[in-house]
């Protein structure tokens, strides 16, 4: 499917960017490459520039690639040591080099008015659960959304779930996870986000 196919008349958000986490590896289940092409028509239908890590490989390449086709900005934030074309390809639209990864999380976040995390490993889950962490402490109020593709993320909203159930993370707290199964219900839900949550209750 060409990405020029993908997107239609353009409508308005309250989101001017939304910084998407997800895998340097396009996953077995070609699912998880339709939900990221899939998740940028969503995002250039609504005229949401995109914030991502750098990169232009796995779903991280298919994301970028489609938002820069539709016509968005693309702001890719890496680290100057992952800058080699072996590890990440090459990004496009803007560049942001940092010098490390804390640099890059806290960059991405101050330039995203909202998060998604598509499928992905080690490093979508530590920044995924990372801007969750400052949500909870109130550090941003911003939406975080989960696009649970298949049922990928099953298991950790069920861990998460179950911490609420023993006591280690409040009922409120876990209302910061907006999940959804695609990527237009997710949007949707982001766009009705009101945070519950107050507080470092539940740290």
């Amino acid at each position: 499917m060409e990405t020029h196919q993908l997107f239609q008349t353009k409508t308005n958000s309250r989101f001017k960017r939304i910084c998407v986490f997800c895998g340097s590896s396009p996953g077995k289940n070609p699912s998880y490459q339709l939900a990221a092409l899939q998740l940028a028509q969503q995002l250039v239908e609504r005229n949401i520039d995109l914030v991502y890590g750098g990169g232009s490989i796995g779903l991280m390449g298919l994301v970028s690639q489609a938002v820069h086709d539709g016509g968005c900005h693309v702001l890719g934030v890496i680290p100057k040591t992952l800058m080699l074309r072996e590890l990440t390809g090459e990004t496009v639209g803007e560049v942001r080099p940092v010098s490390g990864m804390h640099q890059r999380k806290a960059e991405m976040a101050k330039q995203a008015d909202a998060f998604i995390a598509l499928p992905g490993g080690y490093g979508t889950l530590e920044e995924l659960l990372e801007v969750i962490t400052w949500a909870q402490l109130g550090i941003h109020h911003k939406p975080v959304g989960l696009l649970n593709v298949d049922g990928y993320y099953n298991a950790l909203l069920s861990f998460i779930d179950k911490a609420v159930a023993e006591g280690f993370i409040t009922p409120a707290a876990r209302n910061i996870i907006v999940s959804a199964q695609t990527a237009q219900e997710l949007i949707f839900k982001l766009e009705d986000y009101k945070p519950k949550h107050c507080g470092v209750e539940g740290w």
